[in-house]
């Protein structure tokens, strides 16, 4: 990860898989292990949504980047809310099924584009911490894919020129760059855990973690709202 400030421009297509990949890994086994009652609890991070919504919309998701079925409109919420209740009538078990499959197929799809669906990546593995902080499990928006989805956020802030930030995280040695160049200007300062500025990045609830942001307010780093 030390590293990551001078590569961070460099797409790595095999990096979303890497991120798919870790995430299945830790999440389909504790899914498969979870009694259905756990898949109607509300989802703190999803507002509106059981851990069965965000389940369903990861898994379609995926399924579409699979079969290349993209259209007008598609991954808005409209779409999102269609494609939770097509899957109405399917077994939980069926669900965990198709996000497996998803995981683990769409890597290669993501890997051969310009970079365009890395995002879904990333927001897959958000929404795998947003159902594992319902479940209780550790590892929400951390566990081993955390230093590549860093990297993919770095990434993605600079490609969309957000805020220019600059992170001094407890778990690095090296501080990390999010976001455009500075201009005119120092850059934000976040000071804090890596877990709770993906967090911060994602719109995430802060569950009053300690943390220090200057020059942004915390909702201006959001990249999914």
């Amino acid at each position: 990860m030390n590293s990551m400030t001078e590569t961070q421009e460099v797409r790595d297509p095999e990096l979303p898989g890497r991120l798919l990949a870790a995430e299945r890994d830790a999440l389909v086994p504790l899914l498969r292990a979870r009694p259905d009652a756990d898949f109607a609890l509300p989802s703190a991070g999803c507002p509106g949504w059981t851990v069965r919504d965000v389940l369903a919309h990861c898994s379609a998701a995926l399924t579409r980047v699979v079969e290349n079925r993209f259209g007008a409109g598609v991954f808005s919420p409209e779409s999102n809310e269609r494609d939770i209740a097509e899957r109405a009538g399917w077994t939980n078990a069926r669900i965990v099924d198709e996000l497996e499959r998803g995981m683990t197929e769409a890597a290669a799809v993501i890997a051969g584009t310009d970079g365009s669906l890395d995002m879904i990546a990333l927001g897959e593995w958000v929404h795998a911490g947003d159902v594992r902080e319902v479940l209780g499990a550790p590892g929400a928006y951390a566990g081993a894919g955390l230093p590549d989805a860093l990297t993919l956020l770095a990434r993605i802030t600079r490609q969309k020129e957000h805020v220019p930030l600059h992170a001094d995280l407890d778990d690095l040695d090296e501080p990390l760059r999010f976001g455009a160049v500075a201009a005119g200007g120092p850059p934000a300062r976040y000071i804090g855990d890596a877990a709770t500025l993906v967090r911060l990045y994602a719109g995430r609830p802060l569950n009053g973690a300690s943390y220090e942001l200057a020059g942004a307010r915390e909702e201006e780093l959001n990249i999914f709202g």
